[in-house]
């Protein structure tokens, strides 16, 4: 089994920017292989559809207000940072947009000089 499986488009309005309240509300897209079907359903429901020796894939990432929109602190271009993963502290791996201009030692404001970020290392694309 290869992730690239598992790659779809996801349109940016269907992100989940916070947890819905009654979890077990979240919703459930059933795919049927055998009669080419998909339903829409809620995941409480999900227990009616597995069948013994079933695998169940599940993606347990959180929601967390990750993204920041900053400036460059030398020309005042406008970068967007993705946090991605805590790595210790106050030190994050994160996704920059435009990522190619900054290079190790680049400062970045955010909100009116409140909050500062450097980049300490850049590393090889995630694709």
């Amino acid at each position: 089994m290869k992730v690239s499986e598992f790659s779809y488009v996801l349109p940016k309005e269907l992100i989940a920017q916070v947890p819905i309240k009654n979890r077990d509300e979240s919703r459930l897209m059933v795919l049927d292989r055998k009669n080419k079907t998909i339903e829409h359903k809620t995941f409480k429901s999900i227990l009616d559809y597995l069948q013994p020796g079933d695998c169940l894939v599940r993606n347990n990432t959180k929601v967390i207000p990750a993204r920041l929109y900053g400036i460059k602190e030398e020309t005042g271009a406008h970068i967007e940072f993705l946090l991605l993963k805590r790595l210790e502290g106050d030190i994050w791996e994160v996704m920059v947009r435009p990522g190619k201009k900054l290079k190790p030692g680049t400062k970045v404001i955010f909100g009116d000089g409140l909050l500062k970020a450097e980049i300490l290392e850049t590393l090889e694309s995630r694709k």
